[in-house]
């Protein structure tokens, strides 16, 4: 398999519309501790959630049926768990540090993942990241790791707090 080299990764359309950092390795570990700006806003819909639900297979009625979740403690349909979580990889695209020269950057995992409090339908939410732990596992392979925090609006705790874990490949 060949990978794209830098150079033509960094001027893909991705790459021009995100806020992707690009870092040098000699500026790499002096990133670990700094706050990135929170995402844009990204808004929860029942569509969203009834397509999240077919294809897991988790037809959940406090996820799917508006009328009986609206009997629930909850007033509404709600995003399963792991829909709040799989939008880290949406939102990661506005907080992640690339080290220059990355060819590849496969996802490695998450640590300490927890769901503080459900999101409802029509709800809107956005991540807070700050890169924690920068590991080089061997010569061109890096380990970075990401605490995250997905905020509802206008809710007083998050949705969801995780550690991703990333893995970059550099020549």
């Amino acid at each position: 398999m060949a990978f794209l080299p830098y150079s033509i990764i960094k001027n893909t359309y991705l790459f021009r519309v995100t806020k992707i950092k690009f870092i040098s390795l000699d500026n790499l570990y002096s990133e670990v501790g700094i706050k990135a700006e929170p995402t844009s806003w990204f808004t929860i819909t029942q569509e969203q959630i009834n397509a999240f639900a077919d294809c897991t297979h988790d037809q959940q009625f406090i996820h799917v049926d508006p009328q009986k979740a609206a009997k629930t403690p909850f007033g509404s349909t709600i995003a399963h768990g792991f829909l709040t979580l799989s939008m880290l990889s949406h939102f990661t695209e506005s907080f992640s540090v690339v080290i220059e020269g990355t060819y590849m950057s496969v996802n490695y995992g998450m640590d300490n993942q927890r769901f503080i409090s459900p999101v409802k339908v029509g709800k809107r939410i956005r991540a807070h990241a700050t890169l924690i732990e920068v590991i080089e596992k061997k010569k061109g392979q890096f380990m970075l790791k990401t605490a995250g925090e997905i905020e509802t609006e206008h809710e007083k705790k998050p949705a969801l707090v995780a550690e991703s874990i990333a893995m970059q490949m550099v020549k």
